[in-house]
Order: structure tokens, then C-alpha cells, then sequence
């Protein structure tokens, strides 16, 4: 390696046509979300590829801090379920607003003021990481997000210090995280994308290429951290505009590297293939560039290894999975067939513990929905290996699951 490794459901649902074409002709094709390959899907006989190399072994070198995950509450998961969440495709606030306190607090054991002193402090820029895909139908809720950004403005962070980010600016904009509905809240997008040129309307280039024949989103990430995979990425100029770079380095974005002081992980409740879609690949394939090429060879590694660098490791304190809709089958991509009201709320500061117990109830729903599963322990070894690396508590007769 030439460079420094660190350095520093139906129609009742709102899915509309531009929703429904990134669905089905990027996610579809597992280009920008990437498909469960090969060893994610159950396919008897056939086994996981052989890992390439990366870099971890040198960012394991990098000194932890006291707020390195698996943050202040390893191996405790608190479940929170309310049938009055989501009624008949309607959200209630005042719902989800009590069931985001009760989470919280038993989470901590402490109100909610000191919940907060536990985790943050006044002059902290704060990164509320949502999923924005499936929009209108299993995205990240916004009235989820408004009670977080309510604790945290009530707790004296100023509306300037909170950004609501994802990898794609648009798919923020399609799931309604827009300046004019979180007026004040900074909205992120670590990359943008020239959707006609993705769905293949156009020839020109011009909105994502600059003069020198550079992605233009390739000053919004670090060349300095980066994530090195000895895998090859293709050069065609699709797979350029979707993914910024197409070396073998994925680089994270200067908001984590840079700017951010903390991160608030906001995933859903969702499946990919016999896995899961949840708070561990919401950061790990959502913080680096460059992820088409990691599918088939690393795949869920990549969600455990993203995670050990000190830019997501020591920032990332607190983790809450969307379940008030959840999805048992066809993801990662949004599928209304497989969607269903769950009304519940996962509350952690340990993603591996949160990822674990969530990948467990989903198997069982999954059995529920007379879905085919294979629980071969190749679908939960990335949280076994998390936990090898000290990012959290795997073993499930190690994790404590509170109901409320």
C-alpha cells in the first residue's frame, strides 16, 4: 500500500416514480445499495469467498477513548413496543415521543437530562445517521428523528450543531429530510449523483465530472482515512458516478473525519437475504465511498471493519433501530409485499448487542411468514468477529433485552 492507513405495501403506501426507479433500476441491480450475494442468500453448497486483505490490522493499533464503542451500555439492548405507534398508515408523535423517553431512560437508568450528560456535551456537533431508502415506506421516520433533535435542543444543543446525513444527498430529499421541514438542522449528503446518467438517460457528464475528470463529491471525503481493500473496482463511468472512486480505497467523508464529534445511528428494521440491513450496515457501507466492489468479496465484513476506525469507533454512541414498520424479506432494497407494522423502537449504545437481538427476532418473524431460512452461522460471523475486536457483545447469552 502506497498510502498512510490513518491519518488522523401495496398501494397504500407513498412510494412514488422516482422512488420506484432507484428502487428497481440502482438498488435492483445492487449497484448503490448492493445485493446480498452468493453466501447472503440461501444457496446450499456454496460458500463465503475467500477474504482479501484490508487495512484493519492497522487502524486495531490506533488507541480507544473512553467513548469507543461499545459505548456505555455493552451488551444491553432495550426493546420498546406501542400497537398506538402506527394505526392504519399513521404515525402518531406524541407515541413515538413517549416511547423514544421510555427507551431512553431505561436504557440509562437516569432521566433524560442526565441520559444526555452521559453521552454528549453542549459544544458536540452531533450526526444523526438515518436510512433514507424506501421511502415513504421503510425509510427512517421522521417524527423519530424529531423527538432525537427535541432532546438534544431541549438539552441545549443549538439547532446549527445537528446534521441529519446520509452517503446520497437525494435519497434525503426523497425520504423528507429537507431543510424546510428540520428548518435550522443541517442536512448532509456525503455524495451526490447524477441520476440520469445512473438510469441511463444521458451521455453527459458534466453535473458529476469536473474539468480534470473527478467525481465533484470527491472533496467531500478524506483521502487521509481510508478503508483498503485488495479488491479491484470496475471502471466504467457508471460505477464512477455512483461511487466517487473506483481505486482500492474506499475514503470516509470529511463530515465524519472532520467535523462530526458524535453520531446518533437511526437504521431500520429490515432483512438482506438470510441477514440483516440494520445499524451495522447503515454506517458501514453509508460512511466510505467506493462500496460496489466490497459486496461479493467482504460483503458484511465490511459493516464490522468500517466500524473499528476511530472516526465512526470513538463517535458512535448511540444506536436506535426504527421497527415501528419493519421488513422480514426482499431487502435491503424497500419490497411493500414483505412490509409489516411493528410499532417498536430498539434502544442501545452497543450496535453489536442491538444487531444480534434484532437479527434474532427477524429470523423468527421470518419463520412466522413461512419465508425459507437458513440459519447457518455465516450470517452473524461479522458480529462475532465485532466482537473479537472489542466493538461489542455477540454472544447472546451475554446480552440483556429489556422490554417496555
Amino acid at each position: 500500500m502506497k498510502k498512510q492507513n490513518y491519518k488522523s405495501m401495496n398501494s397504500a403506501f407513498d412510494v412514488n416514480r422516482r422512488t420506484f426507479l432507484k428502487s428497481s433500476s440502482l438498488v435492483g441491480a445492487g449497484i448503490v445499495l448492493g445485493t446480498p450475494h452468493l453466501w447472503a442468500q440461501d444457496k446450499t453448497g456454496e460458500q463465503k469467498p475467500s477474504k482479501p486483505e484490508t487495512n484493519i490490522k492497522d487502524i486495531l493499533k490506533i488507541e480507544r477513548t473512553e467513548n469507543s464503542m461499545p459505548g456505555k451500555f455493552p451488551g444491553k439492548v432495550v426493546k420498546v413496543s406501542d400497537s398506538r405507534a402506527l394505526v392504519d398508515n399513521v404515525y402518531d408523535a406524541e407515541v413515538i415521543q413517549r416511547m423514544f423517553e421510555k427507551g431512553m431512560q431505561s436504557l440509562s437508568g437516569k432521566d433524560m437530562q442526565q441520559t444526555f450528560d452521559m453521552l454528549f456535551t453542549r459544544n458536540d456537533i452531533i450526526g444523526i445517521k438515518v436510512n433514507p431508502v424506501g421511502a415513504g415506506l421503510i425509510s427512517t421516520r421522521l417524527e423519530l428523528v424529531d423527538s432525537i433533535i427535541k432532546w438534544l435542543t431541549g438539552n441545549g444543543i443549538p439547532e446549527n450543531q445537528i446534521i441529519i446525513w446520509d452517503r446520497f444527498d437525494y435519497m434525503l430529499t426523497d425520504a423528507g429530510f429537507t431543510k424546510e421541514r428540520f428548518p435550522g438542522i443541517g442536512i448532509e449528503g456525503l455524495q451526490t449523483m447524477d441520476e440520469a446518467a445512473a438510469e441511463g438517460k444521458t451521455d453527459d457528464n458534466s453535473k458529476w465530472l469536473d474539468a480534470d475528470g473527478n467525481h465533484v463529491s470527491l472533496p467531500l471525503f478524506d483521502q487521509a482515512v481510508f478503508y483498503y481493500a485488495d479488491v479491484e473496482a470496475p471502471q466504467d463511468l457508471n460505477y464512477l458516478n455512483q461511487h466517487v472512486v473506483n481505486t482500492k480505497y474506499s475514503y470516509f467523508g470529511k463530515l465524519l473525519t472532520q467535523k462530526l464529534t458524535k453520531i446518533i445511528n437511526v437504521p431500520v428494521f429490515k432483512n438482506t437475504g438470510n441477514g440483516i440491513s440494520m445499524a451495522t450496515k447503515n454506517i458501514g457501507y453509508a460512511a466510505i465511498c467506493n462500496t460496489g466492489r466490497l459486496h461479493r468479496p467482504l460483503f458484511f465484513d465490511v459493516c464490522t471493519e468500517v466500524l473499528a476506525f476511530p472516526c465512526v469507533r470513538d463517535k458512535m454512541v448511540l444506536n436506535i433501530t426504527d421497527g415501528l414498520r419493519g421488513q422480514y424479506d426482499g431487502g435491503p432494497g424497500p419490497n411493500a409485499s414483505f412490509v409489516y407494522d411493528y410499532n417498536t423502537l430498539f434502544f442501545a449504545t452497543d450496535l453489536i448487542a442491538l444487531d444480534m437481538t434484532c437479527h434474532n427476532i427477524l429470523v423468527q418473524k421470518r419463520k412466522e411468514m413461512k419465508v425459507d431460512v437458513n440459519e447457518h452461522p455465516k450470517y452473524t460471523e461479522y458480529l462475532r468477529y465485532a466482537q473479537e475486536l472489542n466493538l461489542g457483545i455477540a454472544d447472546p447469552g451475554k446480552i440483556e433485552v429489556i422490554e417496555v
